[in-house]
């Protein structure tokens, strides 16, 4: 199986001129803003090129300390070894990085901007993070727009978009897809204007309200969504952008993990369509999100973080790790809940188990599952012509 780091030792020594950006490009500057910089990329700092970052970051490792405790994965730190070596991407540099958790606001967000020096900049968006504050923001998603997070991405993007005369590709894994989208979709037309291709690597979509807004119909053709096969975060909510299905080695949610994400040469391996099994959950999670009224998720979603934090963690792995002490405190949470939220969670319970056997096969048949427009399996280049560096600016100055 080979992934994005394949592609980094295969085409690594390629200039941009060489081989224009693409999609496999996009996924890698996507992975690496979930990378930890805190303590060593401050948003009003000069920007530092990716080989210094990364080579900085990887001594912090050698030297036995994580950042900020947060430890990196062993394919992180490849994808920063390689990097820093890579004649593609070394010499571009990061700039405006910022990360931002406010659990009073609900709120995470991340994002740098990365500038290749030839009058293009990529911001790129984090996703979901491990923190239950992020995954809070995410299932506010399904009752409120805007949250704090797609807010502060037009921010960003306004921000930067005043720093440069660079022209702009956005994008993002998961939340970040997201965040990208409605960053692009919410911003000025003169800074939309500037904005070749927005990158969605299995970000769920939006309200319909959303993409009904102008905004979201004028960027929509640049929008470039790739799914895994088994997709269950990019399926969710409503999305009107094609999409590109990209085979994955992993099975069920495990498919959201870019690693897992085939690459041939330079490009995603491409399937026809996503599997009928992603369909059935898109399915059943879209019917069970309309059977309950804004406030009805609102009231169901505060009361699970209410349980949540009644076990002191601050993260997924810090619940994880408290093992059956965690699973005592969530079961004595759930006991001393008042009747009317117990009420409230029974029965936004029922209505998934409801929509959940409404939509196995036995009960309706896969093919008459509506499915969402699929992309053709072409090269990314004749899709996303904007990308090119070839036809981007040079004229620059950092933000």
């Amino acid at each position: 199986m080979s992934n994005l780091l394949d592609y980094l030792i295969w085409r690594g020594d390629l200039s941009m001129k060489a081989a224009p950006f693409q999609a496999v490009d996009s996924l890698v500057l996507c992975r690496l803003s979930y990378v930890s910089f805190d303590d060593l990329l401050k948003e009003e700092d000069g920007p530092v090129s990716i080989r210094q970052a990364a080579q900085k970051r990887l001594e912090t490792l050698q030297e036995d300390k994580t950042p900020l405790g947060k430890p990196i994965s062993a394919q992180d730190q490849q994808l920063l070894s390689l990097l820093s070596e890579s004649e593609r991407f070394a010499d571009w540099t990061i700039c405006r990085y910022v990360n931002e958790l406010d659990t009073q606001e609900e709120k995470q967000f991340s994002a740098m901007t990365l500038q290749s020096g030839e009058g293009f900049a990529y911001l790129a968006y984090r996703g979901t993070d491990n923190t239950l504050v992020g995954w809070k923001e995410d299932f506010n998603m399904s009752f409120r727009t805007p949250v704090p997070a797609q807010q502060a991405a037009v921010k960003y993007l306004m921000e930067t978009a005043s720093r440069t005369t660079d022209n702009l590709c956005l994008g993002g894994h998961s939340k970040g897809g997201n965040l990208a989208v409605y960053a692009a979709s919410f911003c000025p037309p003169e800074i939309q204007a500037r904005i070749a291709s927005v990158y969605n690597n299995d970000g769920p979509g939006f309200q319909q309200s959303t993409i009904e807004q102008p905004g979201y119909q004028a960027i929509k053709a640049r929008i470039h969504t790739f799914v895994p096969q088994s997709s269950v975060i990019g399926m969710l909510m409503e999305h009107e952008e094609a999409y590109t299905v990209v085979h994955s080695t992993q099975i069920g949610l495990l498919q959201h993990d870019v690693y897992s994400w085939e690459v041939k040469r330079d490009d995603f391996i491409r399937l026809e369509s996503v599997t009928n099994s992603s369909r059935i959950v898109d399915h059943t999670l879209k019917e069970w999100i309309t059977a309950m009224t804004p406030h009805q998720r609102e009231q169901f979603f505060d009361a699970l973080y209410e349980i949540a934090q009644a076990t002191h963690a601050k993260t997924l792995k810090e619940m994880r790790e408290g093992g059956l002490q965690t699973a005592k405190t969530v079961l004595q949470s759930l006991k001393n809940v008042d009747e009317p939220t117990r009420k409230i969670i029974l029965q936004g319970l029922k209505i998934l188990w409801t929509a959940a056997l409404d939509n196995l096969p036995e009960g309706k048949p896969v093919k008459d599952l509506p499915k969402r427009k699929e992309q053709p399996k072409e090269p990314i280049q004749k899709k996303a012509k904007g990308t090119r560096m070839s036809h981007m600016v040079t004229k620059k100055k950092n933000p």
